[in-house]
């Protein structure tokens, strides 16, 4: 199992909403245009908007990797307006492993899967 899941959990700061949803609609295009392995980015409100969901799926880990590095500055620019927790489910290679080293983000590896 190569794939990877990512859950991201937003709690969105007071009067940040407008910009996050504009850093979020950077990410889609980012997305769209320079990822090569995400397979699914999908953003998900609550229904007041003071917290949102972020379903990710990667073809692998090095398709993640790409991902984060096509972020570059935006993604500073998300922690600017909420703070994010998340989980990680799959096999991340060592390379991911590091990557995500001192993060808020929990690894969670497969026990049984159909």
């Amino acid at each position: 199992m190569t794939e990877i899941h990512g859950i991201a959990r937003l709690k969105i700061h007071d009067g940040k909403l407008t910009e996050l949803k504009r850093l979020q609609a950077k990410c889609l295009e980012i997305v769209r245009t320079k990822d090569t392995g995400t397979l699914h980015y999908a953003l998900y409100f609550n229904s007041d908007e003071t917290e949102c969901i972020v379903h990710e799926h990667y073809r692998d880990s090095e398709a993640l990797l790409e991902h984060f590095a096509n972020l570059g500055d935006t993604m500073q620019a998300i922690l600017d307006t909420c703070t994010i927790s998340g989980e990680i489910l799959g096999a991340p290679s060592p390379a991911l492993r590091k990557a995500l080293e001192g993060t808020v983000v929990k690894i969670f590896t497969p026990h049984q899967v159909m």
